[in-house]
């Protein structure tokens, strides 16, 4: 698979994404700064972590109407991959891509922490090298990563399956002590319809080289990669 990283001006991630994509994993990978237009080639775009504009206004607002987000829209449209990580998730919601808003932190503090993360489903591409239920641990990095949504929104995620990953304790249960954001339904993750485009607020690429005592997050990628080899 071809994939590209977007750069946005306060974007911090990109080049821990690019690491895993390009070195770890050997796929042809490219950063793309956010005033491009030319991402017809790539298979993958994704949206790192960081602060892109300095989250101004609010996060992820300004990079929403950066050149390259046409694009990344179009790109989702043709059914081609999208993975949104933290600020990522931010600006795809901006976007339009993912339904919801990511809001200030439960307790109004920023986090940073490794936490556990349920993966709900195992029929996604994006998940498919894990199993339903598996409980892993990746870091989180974030003020505004409580997920927040309308009664009527939160029901259709539920019922279409398209909540992949959910805060939850080390042993499973979904419970507050498990939710450190305070998000609905403990959501860390989500899905458009069609299953293409995913956001996240934890961080698999954090936790995707067993230097660092970590590689739950390495599974995420190299799901979309049997998807690939597959299709």
């Amino acid at each position: 698979m071809k994939f590209g990283v977007i750069v946005f001006p306060g974007s911090n991630c990109d080049r821990d994404a690019i690491y895993v994509l390009r070195d770890l994993l050997g796929q042809p990978t490219r950063a793309i700064w956010h005033q491009e237009i030319d991402v017809d080639d790539l298979d993958a775009i994704v949206i790192p972590g960081g602060f892109s504009y300095g989250d101004y206004l609010r996060c992820g607002a300004i990079a929403r109407f950066s050149p390259v987000m046409n694009r990344v829209i179009e790109h989702a449209e043709r059914g081609k991959f999208v993975l949104g990580i933290c600020n990522g998730f931010q600006v795809l919601t901006e976007a339009g891509l993912l339904p919801g808003a990511l809001v200030r932190n439960r307790d109004r503090h920023f986090i940073c922490d490794r936490v556990s993360i349920r993966v709900e489903s195992d029929r996604s591409p994006w998940t498919r090298a894990y199993r339903s239920g598996q409980v892993i641990e990746l870091p989180i990095a974030h003020g505004e990563g409580r997920y927040y949504a309308d009664a009527e929104t939160l029901q259709a995620l539920e019922d279409e399956g398209r909540v992949l990953l959910r805060y939850c304790t080390p042993v499973g249960k979904l419970d507050a002590s498990g939710n450190h954001n305070g998000s609905c339904h403990n959501i860390a993750g989500i899905t458009n319809r069609a299953g293409n485009v995913l956001g996240m607020m934890p961080h698999p690429e954090r936790a995707s080289d067993p230097i660092l005592g970590n590689n739950h997050g390495r599974a995420l990628f190299t799901s979309l990669l049997a998807n690939s080899a597959i299709a």
